[in-house]
């Protein structure tokens, strides 16, 4: 399949939503040891893997999500995956990389360049403590990135008491919707509704619902603007890719991103 980047991440992810009424996100973390050993006997197992992933989950997936360390740890061999997946995902889905990088002006122009013009991804996610100097490239590429606001990893506690999230979330609104959304972790559901008042018509990004333990109903009611426009974006990167590590893996991937969906649609849909 040839990607052809046709629209920015805010327009194909509005597209693709109405289309098939999925806010599912697919997480492409093939972490190497994990793989089916079906997979690993391939010449390039992560891209083997992957293909197969995203054959069965297509369907479901509102947007696909590599992260860049699994690919980086496999060297060369893990770069010519992610190039090869990318490239393979259909076009009308929009793919995030997770690479969370935050780096001064120059430095962030060769990130963008990199992510953007070579490996053409549609959005990214960022770390946004160096400041503005994270946001201006972004911006003037008419890109898009999700800032970090609040993760979903226990220690993200370490900052929740200082009110870090919500002054993220504040200085974010100078910023425009077109441009950026936020990562808002599923495991810290109180302070969910917090962050979707402070980032309104703002898509969300939420990592932590399956193996990290956050509830997907309180996330959906909690995290969305509305039904008709959700503005979110779930992720589910093992429960989905390792929901079987025999030869069916690939069958039992699309059985799960099929269950998410249903079970998500039913959650968007009560008002």
């Amino acid at each position: 399949m040839v990607k052809i980047v046709l629209k920015s991440f805010w327009y194909k992810y509005q597209e693709r939503y109405q289309a098939i009424k999925s806010v599912l996100c697919v997480g492409l973390d093939p972490e190497f040891g994990q793989l089916p050993e079906s997979a690993k006997k391939a010449a390039n197992p992560i891209w083997e893997f992957n293909k197969a992933i995203i054959e069965s989950t297509a369907e479901f997936a509102c947007a696909y999500k590599p992260n860049l360390a699994f690919y980086l740890a496999d060297g060369i061999r893990g770069l010519d995956a992610l190039y090869k997946t990318v490239e393979f995902i259909p076009e009308n889905i929009p793919v995030i990389l997770d690479a969370k990088i935050g780096d001064i002006g120059n430095t962030m122009n060769a990130y963008i360049s990199a992510f953007f013009a070579d490996l053409k991804v549609d959005a990214i996610t960022i770390n946004p403590l160096i400041g503005s100097d994270v946001m201006q490239p972004v911006q003037e590429r008419n890109a898009f990135a999700f800032v970090l606001c609040l993760t979903s990893n226990p220690s993200a506690a370490d900052f929740l008491k200082e009110g870090m999230a919500e002054k993220i979330a504040y200085w974010l609104q100078n910023y425009p919707q077109e441009n950026f959304g936020a990562v808002v972790g599923a495991t810290y559901s109180a302070n969910l509704k917090t962050m979707r008042n402070l980032l309104l018509n703002r898509i969300l990004l939420i990592p932590g619902i399956g193996a990290q333990g956050g509830d997907l109903k309180t996330v959906l009611q909690e995290a969305k603007d509305s039904f008709a426009t959700p503005n979110i974006l779930v992720n589910s990167s093992r429960g989905i890719i390792f929901a079987s590590r025999g030869k069916d893996f690939a069958s039992a991937a699309r059985k799960e991103a099929r269950r998410l969906t249903r079970e998500m649609k039913n959650a968007l849909s009560q008002e």
